[in-house]
């Protein structure tokens, strides 16, 4: 079975390595090593577009994927401001809201990283008339770097420039109620999944039915999914991402939940009424939802010319794309799903 406590060791880990879609080369070395040391030997392959691949053969030639996304949410330096401050865009789709006074790493190629905050142009209730009213959108917000400047030039001088990456402080914590808050779950979460599987693979030395491919994506993000490094042997494709709980909404944070359909369109039905009736033979709570603004590497990979099919499943975070929660319970779910996938014929 997957080990749960190596799960969420891990995916502390992983979430404190920033990785911002475009910047996730250390976040993929983690990755590498972990696999490297867990089962060394085995054939792995880091692809030119910076994904990381597992191959486990099996029985059979024909391959099971099992796809997670390292990349995450982030900002890039976008103008140096003639009061010091930085102009920003984003990277990956998220509310200013969300990100509003929060702390940030920027990673500048001259002087390693430097500690900022994002705030509105107009934050302080006590001088500005609209802080209240300030629309938050990305021309409306800038970052306060911790350095002494108060020009466009000091602040280059501390070797900021246009184009830096920006990370995002993930404030990880379990709660004594079993509750996992953090940012990036979306997808670190899937990434610490996939790895307690292989761990798994590795401690037990079992031979999979099939073929089994570990993917993790570092582009999906920004919609360039996991479209590259597959083959014509790939015959079921599983996007281990995150369910989104909310009004209207049947997942949770207790329950691995089963992606129909997101903005790209229904999921393969046959697949995923092998994984309803897997997750009911071995009792495994699920839930099936729909996610109308959503987009998953399972998107991607459908989109290319092989002939496989396709499914989005994951633990339910709450609050996806801010400061997101799940719980124990529901990637012990999903960890238990991808298991027992990993091991059947089907």
């Amino acid at each position: 079975m997957v080990d749960m406590v190596y799960v969420l060791d891990f995916l502390q880990k992983i979430v404190s390595v920033p990785s911002p879609t475009g910047s996730t080369e250390k976040a993929m070395k983690l990755i590498r090593e972990e696999a490297e040391r867990m089962m060394p030997g085995a054939e792995m392959k880091l692809l030119k577009k910076g994904a990381f691949v597992v191959k486990i053969p099996g029985e059979s030639k024909e391959a099971l994927v099992m796809d997670a996304h390292v990349d995450t949410l982030g900002a890039m330096v976008k103008e140096i401001k003639q009061n010091g401050r930085l102009a920003f865009v984003p990277i990956g789709g998220y509310l200013m809201s969300a990100v509003e006074c929060e702390n940030v790493l920027i990673h500048t190629r001259k002087n390693g990283e430097i500690t900022g905050t994002i705030l509105s142009n107009s934050q302080s209730v006590h001088v500005y008339e609209d802080a209240r009213k300030l629309e938050r959108k990305p021309e409306n917000m800038e970052i306060r770097p911790d350095i002494r400047a108060v020009s466009s030039e000091e602040t280059m001088k501390a070797g900021i420039a246009v184009g830096d990456f920006v990370s995002f402080e993930p404030r990880f914590v379990i709660t004594e109620t079993g509750y996992v808050k953090s940012r990036f779950l979306d997808d670190k979460a899937g990434v610490a999944l996939l790895m307690g599987v292989l761990k798994a693979v590795a401690d037990e030395k079992w031979i999979p039915p099939r073929t089994l491919l570990f993917y993790f994506n570092n582009t999906e993000e920004v919609g360039a999914g996991a479209a590259n490094g597959l083959d014509h042997h790939c015959a079921d494709f599983i996007a281990v991402d995150m369910g989104a709980p909310g009004r209207g909404q049947e997942s949770d944070e207790f329950s691995v939940s089963l992606c129909a359909k997101d903005s790209s369109g229904p999921y393969d039905l046959s697949l995923r009424r092998e994984l309803e009736v897997l997750a009911e033979e071995m009792k495994i709570p699920f839930k099936v939802d729909i996610y109308p603004f959503y987009g998953s590497d399972a998107s991607a990979a459908r989109r290319t010319r092989l002939d496989l099919r396709t499914i989005v499943l994951g633990p339910g975070v709450e609050a996806s794309h801010a400061y997101e929660r799940t719980h124990k319970d529901s990637l012990e779910a999903t960890a238990a799903l991808l298991y027992n996938l990993a091991k059947s014929e089907r």
